[in-house]
């Protein structure tokens, strides 16, 4: 068996620009400023603490200064002991405080922006999700909300810290020694960034590789697993991990090349470093030999070092963390500002919860222009009435059904309701009139009974259960332990394909829609659970508008009208004994699933 390289994501393959820093900031501070009180005051303790901080070195230098042998000590200098050890309890105060302030906006801002993605990923249309891959998306929501408190942390903690630390050594520096202490300062600082800035933006692009393929990987082994089934049908057990090993190979490689670059990065910021220290520090040495300088100036001169030191020190660690975060963050925003396909339009108005008259004139509709699938597709669903449609697969009979709940929109023609276009309808109001029992049912990896009511999450336990016995589900939850507190597996694998119908059926029930969709609702169940269950389908689109989207025609011989579909178009119509008496389409179907159904009986 060949190993193909897999494809890259969509989300992955799209090539965007270089982002500077600065408008992902300005993304993110709506934000934070809407907790601005607390911003302002963290930033006010931030400047205390660094004030005691830097006053820390200057009360020991007057102590050591007063205690030196050539003073004559009088009396212990018990104030400023005490001064020092304010100074040191006001930074560590001030520093808690800062914290405590900010913690709450911190999450805050982490839960808003991550509620506000999730939110528009439910408003973004099925195309985008179709075209993408679940593991890869939620990666990059992960990561993105993970950034965002390591942007805002290392920026208040670490960034602003060291830069109004650095601001007041050099005042300190300026103000009381010889001009050389501040000029190498200035200068060990501004090579430290150049080399910084410059070797941390070449490590940006061996990053953003590192993050692609680690994405690629994750989507790919969340899809192979999800698809775990059908893996085992073609035995292609060691096919999925040949793949999976591709992209661990090139996530691998990509890692390695990250780690040898910070290594040089690491090596060029100690150098620098040291240097500066040396010459500094020579500097304050050479100052105490000539009688300029005392020792306490010394130990001030070196404190201050190594409080530049530390934080200088990280700051490297620092920007490469910030870059990263950024691209992160940028990936999340970047889901954000996906454009919605499907949007309501301005001045929508809600759709009454009522019987609708449906009227399908003259819709085109493609996936893909050069694919059409509906072509003047003409036909109405008078309130109340059911219309049945059925044709040979690929007709585009589930199509009708994702036009109705607007999934797309239409290419040319309009869909009505009650006469108005469904455009003019807002999307929460018209999905809220439609039920629909779909062919593929997915569940929810939770209970039973949480799968029924989450067609109506408001409702109680006893309408619940009403719409379970309504769907013949009773048997099935005779026979589990747990009863309705079953979990049914990731995506309802432990329950079979009709037990999930039935499912479907039931929360459809009870959703009570004023339009139901029926597509092919019946495929996966036997024939005797079919006719148990086909009196209740009956039952439940009394008085509602109905489409039915059938495979088996039997269940549509009551349909008031039947819809035969050949590639987009409508080709017969009429009811069941009038497309029989006509000898077409229909009547050479029903020919064929009589046949069938005798052969299955003789087989059993």
């Amino acid at each position: 068996m060949v190993m193909t390289r897999p494809s890259p994501s969509p989300a992955l393959a799209e090539s965007r620009p270089e982002q500077p820093f600065w408008p992902t900031l300005l993304k993110l501070f709506p934000y934070l400023w809407a907790w601005r009180g607390r911003v302002v005051a963290a930033l006010l303790c931030l400047a205390g603490a660094k004030l005691a901080t830097v006053g820390v070195p200057l009360a020991f230098k007057v102590i050591i200064d007063d205690l030196a042998p050539t003073n004559q000590v009088l009396l212990l200098p018990l104030g400023l002991l005490l001064l020092y050890g304010l100074l040191r309890f006001a930074a560590a105060l001030f520093t808690e405080l800062r914290e405590i302030l900010f913690a709450r906006v911190t999450q805050q801002s982490i839960r808003c922006l991550a509620l506000e993605v999730f939110r528009h990923l439910h408003a973004l249309s099925l195309r985008f999700h179709l075209e993408r891959q679940t593991g890869g998306i939620s990666r990059d929501i992960e990561r993105g909300t993970h950034s965002i408190g390591t942007l805002i942390n290392y920026t208040l903690y670490s960034i602003l810290p060291t830069l109004v630390e650095i601001a007041l050594v050099l005042a300190i520096l300026i103000a009381r020694y010889h001009p050389a202490f501040a000029l190498i300062t200035l200068a060990s600082l501004a090579a430290y960034v150049v080399f910084t800035l410059t070797v941390s933006n070449w490590r940006i692009l061996i990053r953003r590789r590192v993050n692609e393929t680690d994405s690629a990987a994750n989507a790919h082994a969340i899809d192979s697993l999800m698809n775990y089934e059908t893996v085992k049908y073609f035995n292609n057990e060691d096919y999925e991990v040949r793949r999976y090993d591709q992209n661990l190979r090139e996530w691998a490689e990509a890692a390695a090349k990250s780690q040898i670059s910070l290594s040089f990065l690491n090596l060029g910021q100690q150098a620098i470093i040291v240097i500066g220290i040396t010459l500094i520090m020579w500097q304050a040495a050479k100052g105490v030999t000539e009688g300029v300088m005392s020792v306490g100036d010394l130990v001030l001169v070196n404190a201050f070092l190594m409080q530049l030191y530390m934080p200088l020190n990280f700051l490297g660690v620092v920007y490469r963390e910030i870059r990263q975060a950024l691209i992160d963050i940028e990936r999340m925003f970047a889901l954000l500002h996906a454009g919605k396909e499907v949007a309501d339009e301005p001045g929508a108005m809600p759709l009454e919860h009522a019987p609708q008259d449906i009227h399908f004139n003259g819709v085109h509709f493609s996936y893909d222009a050069r694919r059409p699938i509906l072509q003047g597709m003409e036909f109405r669903i008078p309130a109340g009435h059911t219309i049945a449609v059925v044709g040979a697969s690929g007709a585009g009979k589930s199509t009708l059904a994702r036009l109705l709940f607007r999934f797309y929109d239409v290419t040319a023609g309009s869909i009505c309701f009650n006469g108005r276009d469904i455009r003019g309808f807002t999307q929460s109001s018209l999905r809220a009139s439609i039920g629909i029992v779909p062919q593929d049912t997915v569940l929810f990896n939770d209970t039973l009974f949480y799968n029924i009511q989450y067609g109506n999450p408001g409702a109680g336990r006893e309408a619940v259960l009403a719409a379970a016995r309504a769907a013949q589900l009773d048997a099935l939850v005779a026979r589990l332990p747990e009863g309705y507190e079953t979990r049914v597996g990731e995506r309802g694998l432990k329950l079979s394909g009709g037990e999930k119908q039935r499912v479907a059926i039931a929360r459809a029930l009870l959703k009570n829609p004023s339009l139901l969709i029926f597509d092919e609702a019946t495929s996966a169940l036997d024939s005797r659970t079919e006719q148990a269950i086909q009196a209740q389908l009956e039952a439940a689109a009394q008085g509602r508008t109905t489409l039915i989207i059938a495979h088996r025609l039997s269940t549509i011989m009551n349909a008031d009208e039947i819809l035969v579909m050949e590639e987009g178009c409508v080709v017969e119509r009429g009811k069941h004994g009038e497309l029989l008496a006509k000898n077409g389409a229909y009547a050479q179907m029903w020919a064929l699933q009589k046949t069938e159904d005798r052969r299955q009986k003789t087989e059993d």
